[in-house]
C-alpha cells in the first residue's frame, strides 16, 4: 500500500491558458488547486517538492511566455500534445468553445491524462527551452494509429486518474484565466499488490 501512496503523489497538471497569461498566475492556480484538494502541501518548495512530474498542454502553447517561465523557474518538463491526440480522450468536461477554438474539447484535463499515462507525441521542453525535439512514443503496449477513435479506455485499464477535474482561475488584477486539471497514474491494485 505505500508504493501506491507514493505513485499517486506524483501527478501531472494539465493547463489551458489564453494567450499572455503570467507565470504568477500559473503558480497561484497550480497552489490553490494543490490547497484545495489536499495534494502534497509541501509541493512549492524545490519543484513542488517532487509531487508534480511536470505540466502538459496542446502545442501551441509551448512557446507562451508565461508557462514558459515557470517552468523554468520551477524546472518542470513541459509535454505538449496536437489538438487531434487531445481530442481522442473523454473528459468530464468537455468545453464546447474550446473545441471550436483549439480543434478539441479538452486541453487541461486530456493533457494531464495523457502525460500522466506517459504517452509522447510532442515537442517536449525542458531545461532546453530553445531546442524543440519531435518526438512519437507510447507506453508500452499502446499503438497510436489514424483508426484509433478513443484513448480513454486504455487510459482508464492502465490507472491514469483525473484528480482535479478543470477548474478555471483568474486574479482581480489581471484580465488573463488560466485553466489547471490534475491527473496522476495510480495503477489499479493488483493480486500481487494486495499480497505485499
Amino acid at each position: 500500500m505505500p508504493e501506491l501512496q507514493k505513485l499517486s503523489q506524483h501527478f501531472w497538471v494539465g493547463l489551458g491558458c489564453q494567450q499572455g497569461v503570467s507565470s504568477k498566475l500559473i503558480e497561484t492556480a497550480i497552489e490553490q488547486v494543490l490547497r484545495e484538494n489536499q495534494l502534497n502541501q509541501s509541493a512549492l518548495a524545490k519543484g513542488f517538492g517532487g509531487a508534480i512530474a511536470g505540466l502538459a498542454t496542446i502545442n501551441n502553447k509551448a512557446s507562451e511566455v508565461g508557462l514558459v517561465e515557470f517552468c523554468q523557474l520551477h524546472n518542470f518538463c513541459l509535454k505538449t500534445y496536437p489538438a487531434e491526440i487531445l481530442r481522442l480522450v473523454s473528459v468530464p468536461n468537455p468545453g464546447e468553445i474550446t473545441a471550436q477554438v483549439m480543434g478539441t474539447p479538452s486541453v487541461a484535463e486530456a493533457a494531464a491524462m495523457l502525460a500522466a499515462a506517459n504517452i509522447d507525441c510532442q515537442s517536449t521542453i525542458g531545461l532546453q527551452i530553445g531546442e524543440n525535439e519531435e518526438q512519437f512514443s507510447t507506453h508500452q503496449s499502446l499503438q497510436l494509429n489514424a483508426h484509433l477513435a478513443n484513448l480513454t479506455p486504455y487510459l482508464i485499464d492502465i490507472g491514469v486518474r483525473c484528480l482535479v477535474p478543470k477548474q478555471i482561475f483568474r486574479l482581480n488584477d489581471e484580465p488573463k484565466a488560466v485553466t489547471i486539471a490534475v491527473a496522476a497514474l495510480i495503477p489499479p491494485l493488483s493480486e500481487n499488490n494486495l499480497a505485499r
